[in-house]
């Protein structure tokens, strides 16, 4: 078992599982049936005992509650971290209503979630098949998350790990900044199989991030500023007016569309 191995599962199965479209019973509007939500999934290989997971712990960054890979899994060897990009349909159809998600995002954000699931779970399966142990953090019955002190928070973080991994950088609109852009979903999987691990291409918190404000002027609630970056409670409670309507669905990600970042790395204008 290698990591061209556990990558070439992952797309196959990204680009094969039925799972990955909208069926006409699921679907809510005759627009979304047969909507393919993902594109296939790009990854980065880390340590469990890279320095980073102790100062997550820093109640600047995620908090004491953070659980490390090792306390997850002892006898870790790799963290392997993944992002789902979002196809173009979901994009485009989210830039269109300034004030309210489209429903092909409600469907990628929550159907989608069902999906990351399904593919994390199967990606543990292949490895454990080949006779190591692994596990997936986010749906371990130890997960945790919630609102502390108006901060929407986990013991384990999706976008952390990811940065940790070396998948991308955080944006002014909090959102991993990926080769592949923000637009998507996280999901990781630890193993105590040893694979080679991803050297981090950046050393700051917002490198890919150039701070173009682009973000701001996209987001319904008034939550990001240049000065402030993402206030939650403000986002929290627009989110809540789309649970509201949608529910069970529910979502926003107009800070994502329409933006530099938002299929990939952006550039930064020469001096």
């Amino acid at each position: 078992m290698n990591r061209d191995e556990i990558i070439a599962y992952a797309r196959e199965f990204t680009s094969d599982s039925p799972s990955n479209h909208i069926t006409e019973e699921l679907a809510v509007s005759p627009n979304c049936v047969g909507l393919r939500m993902f594109e296939p999934p790009v990854f980065a290989f880390g340590s469990p005992d890279d320095e980073l997971y102790d100062k997550f712990k820093s109640p600047e960054i995620i908090g004491g509650h953070f659980i490390a890979p090792g306390d997850w899994l002892p006898g870790a060897k790799t963290v392997i971290a993944f992002f789902l990009p979002y196809t173009d349909k979901i994009k485009s159809a989210n830039s269109i209503d300034r004030d309210w998600p489209a429903e092909e995002w409600l469907h990628g954000r929550y159907e989608g979630q069902m999906f990351l699931k399904e593919l994390a779970i199967n990606i543990q399966k292949l490895i454990s098949d080949a006779g190591y142990t692994s596990l997936t953090p986010a749906f371990d019955a130890r997960f945790k998350s919630g609102n502390e002190a108006n901060i929407y928070t986990s013991n384990w973080s999706e976008r952390h790990v990811a940065f940790a991994c070396g998948l991308g950088t955080f944006g002014l609109s909090t959102g991993l900044i990926t080769e592949k852009g923000v637009c998507g979903r996280f999901g990781s999987v630890l193993t105590v199989l040893d694979l080679p691990k991803d050297v981090r291409k950046y050393s700051d918190v917002l490198e890919y991030c150039t701070m173009c404000g682009a973000c701001i002027k996209k987001c319904p609630a008034d939550a990001i500023s240049l000065e402030g970056g993402k206030k939650h409670p403000p986002c929290e409670e627009y989110v809540n007016k789309t649970l509201d309507k949608h529910r069970p669905r529910y979502g926003c990600g107009k800070c994502q569309v329409r933006v530099p970042c938002e299929s990939a790395i952006p550039r930064r204008k020469a001096r």
